[in-house]
C-alpha cells in the first residue's frame, strides 16, 4: 500500500472532490459512515459515548459519527471546542456537522467556548477523540492540552480518529505525553500515516486499523510517494512457483559465513532458516570446532571448515554461489575483520550482511564501496547508530536509513516492531507482520537465513529483503500461537516458516 505525508493526503483530497465529483460535506460523509461501522462493531449499545470535538474537519468526521450513532440508539454525548478567543473559527464543513447534530439531535451537544464543565467518564465509556487530525504543525499548549490531559485521566476506552489528538502526521521527536491523547484504538482514514511507525508513537496509537474511505483511485495512482507499507496481497504476488521438474539446482546454491567458538547456534539457526526458506543448496563456512555441531543439528547443508578452528579467517571459492550471508555469530577478532574485507572485494554476487559482519564495517566504513551490487544490511537499531551515527529519535533514523540506502547503493533492512526496508531509489517499506515475541536471541539469524535463501533462488534484492522480513513476521505470528510473547524462540520462528508459506 502506498502511502503519503499529511499535506500530500489533502491533495489527493482534494483531486477526489474535484474529479468524482463529490462535495466536501459528502466526502466528509462517507468517511463517517465507515468510522460509524467500524465502531458499532466493537462498541456495545449499553456504553456511553463521549465526543470531543475540535474546530477542523477532524471535529467534522467526530459530529457526523455522533449523529450516526445517535441514530442507531446510542447514548451519545458530544463537546465541540470553539473557543471565542481562539484564531481559527470551524471548518465550514465541522459548520455543516454542526447544524445537523443539534437540528436532529439538540440537546446532546454542548459547544464550549469558554469554560469547560467535564463530564464523569466511567470505566465502561467510550471515548471518541476528534480533537485534531493529522495536520497538526505545533505542540498542543493551554485549553486544549488541559482536554487531552482529561481524556488521558479517564478510564474510558479511547477511539482516536484518523490520529490521536496532539500527534502529528510527521512526527519529527519525541511526543509529549501530557499533550498527546493516548487512544486504546485509531481509526485511520485511508492511509496510514509515517507516525504510526514511529517507537517513540507507539504507547498513543492503541491498536491501529486503516479504513477506506474510497479516494479517487487515479489520484492515488498517480501521486507520487516513496512510502509504502507492505501488506499480504501484494506478498503473494511475489511469490515464485515451482514446477513438477523442478530440481535443487533450480533453487540456487548459497553460502553462509557464521559461527566462532560459543556462538555457533548462530550459524545453525541461520542455516536451518535458509533451508526452510527454499534454497536448493547450502554450504556453511565455520570454524573448525563447528564442524560436528553442523552436521549432526543441520546434516541437509554442506560445510566446510576453516583453516582455524576457534574463529573464521579465511574464505575462498566464491564463485560458485549465487548469494552469500555473512555475520551471524563471527565474533569481531582482528583475524575475521580481514576476512570480511578480502570477502566483500572478491565477491561478485549479492551478499547479507548482518550481526558482526556491521559490527565490523562500523569501524571500516570504505567497504561499503566494494559490496557488490544488490547486497542488503541487515541492522538493528544499535548496530545502524555504530554504522551511520546516533540518532535521538525514529524519524532522524528513517531519514538517516532513506539516505544511506542511496549514498552506499545498498538495500537496508532496520530490524523493528514494524521493519524497514529502505532502498536506493530512496523508497521506504514498512513491514505489517511480527509481534514482541520475536525480539529474543537469534531472531536476526533466522532473518539473515531467509533473505539469503530468497537472493539464492532467484528474488531481486528489493523483493528478496520484503519477503524475507514478511516472512519471518508471519512465521513469528503462527508461532505465537503456540507459545506466548515471552516463551517464543528463534528456533520457534524457523518451524513455522513452513506454514508461513502456506498462508500466502
Amino acid at each position: 500500500m502506498k502511502f503519503f505525508a499529511t499535506e500530500v493526503i489533502r491533495q489527493i483530497d482534494r483531486l477526489t472532490i474535484e474529479n468524482e465529483p463529490i462535495t466536501a460535506v459528502d466526502l466528509m460523509e462517507r468517511a463517517a459512515l465507515v468510522l460509524f461501522r467500524e465502531i458499532i462493531e466493537r462498541v456495545e449499545k449499553r456504553q456511553p459515548v463521549f465526543v470531543f470535538a475540535g474546530q477542523g474537519n477532524n471535529g467534522g468526521d467526530a459530529l457526523a459519527v455522533a449523529r450516526l450513532l445517535l441514530r442507531e440508539g446510542y447514548k451519545v454525548t458530544s463537546y465541540l471546542f470553539n473557543p471565542a478567543s481562539a484564531e481559527k473559527k470551524l471548518t465550514e464543513e465541522c459548520e455543516v456537522n454542526r447544524k445537523r447534530l443539534l437540528n436532529e439531535f439538540p440537546g446532546t451537544l454542548h459547544e464550549i467556548t469558554s469554560e469547560f464543565v467535564k463530564p464523569v467518564l466511567t470505566p465502561d465509556c467510550v471515548v471518541l477523540d476528534g480533537l485534531f487530525g493529522s495536520g497538526l504543525s505545533r505542540t498542543l499548549s493551554g485549553g486544549f492540552a488541559a482536554v487531552v490531559q482529561f481524556i488521558n485521566r479517564s478510564e474510558g476506552y479511547v477511539i482516536s480518529i484518523d490520529i490521536p489528538s496532539g500527534m502529528m502526521g510527521e512526527e519529527t521527536g519525541a511526543p509529549d505525553e501530557a499533550v498527546v491523547v493516548k487512544a486504546d484504538l485509531t481509526l485511520t482514514l485511508q492511509f496510514p500515516k509515517l507516525a504510526f511507525f514511529m517507537r517513540e508513537n507507539a504507547g498513543y496509537l492503541g491498536e491501529w486499523k486503516v479504513l477506506d474511505i474510497s479516494l479517487l483511485p487515479a489520484a492515488i495512482e498517480h501521486t507520487h510517494s516513496n512510502l509504502y507499507y507492505t501488506e499480504e496481497d501484494e506478498i503473494k504476488q511475489m511469490v515464485k512457483c515451482r514446477t513438477k521438474f523442478a530440481h535443487k539446482g533450480d533453487f540456487g546454491h548459497a553460502l553462509l559465513v557464521a559461527g566462532s567458538e560459543g556462538m555457533v547456534g548462530a550459524a545453525v539457526l541461520a542455516a536451518r532458516a535458509a533451508l526452510r526458506s527454499g534454497v536448493g543448496l547450502l554450504t556453511v563456512h565455520g570454524p573448525a570446532s563447528a564442524f560436528v555441531v553442523m552436521q549432526s543439528s543441520v546434516p541437509e547443508a554442506m560445510f566446510r571448515s576453516d583453516k582455524t578452528i576457534e574463529y573464521i579467517s579465511e574464505v575462498s571459492d566464491t564463485e560458485r554461489y549465487r548469494a552469500i550471508g555473512v555475520g551471524p555469530g563471527i565474533g569481531l577478532r582482528l583475524e575475521t575483520a580481514a576476512m570480511l574485507r578480502r570477502l566483500v572485494v572478491r565477491c561478485k554476487c549479492p551478499m547479507v550482511l548482518d550481526a558482526d559482519a556491521l559490527n565490523i564495517m562500523a569501524g571500516q566504513m570504505d567497504l561499503f564501496n566494494d559490496l557488490p551490487a544488490g547486497s542488503i544490511i541487515t541492522p538493528h537499531p544499535g548496530e545502524f547508530d555504530r554504522l551511520f551515527g546516533e540518532s535521538l529519535y525514529s524519524y532522524e533514523r528513517i531519514a538517516k536509513a532513506q539516505q544511506a540506502a542511496k549514498q552506499h547503493n545498498v538495500i537496508i533492512v532496520l530490524k523493528g516492531a514494524h521493519t524497514l526496508v529502505a532502498t536506493p531509489d530512496c523508497n521506504l517499506f514498512f513491514n505489517c507482520t511480527g509481534n514482541p515475541g520475536m525480539a529474543t536471541a537469534g531472531s536476526g539469524d533466522v532473518l539473515t537465513g531467509i533473505i539469503t535463501s530468497l537472493l539464492a533462488q532467484g528474488y531481486n534484492s528489493v523483493d528478496a529483503a520484503r519477503l524475507g522480513v514478511f516472512l519471518h513476521g508471519r512465521a513469528g505470528d503462527l508461532a505465537l500461537r503456540a507459545q506466548s510473547l515471552q516463551s517464543l524462540i528463534a528456533g520457534d520462528i524457523v518451524a513455522a516458516l513452513g506454514d508461513a508459506y502456506k498462508s500466502l
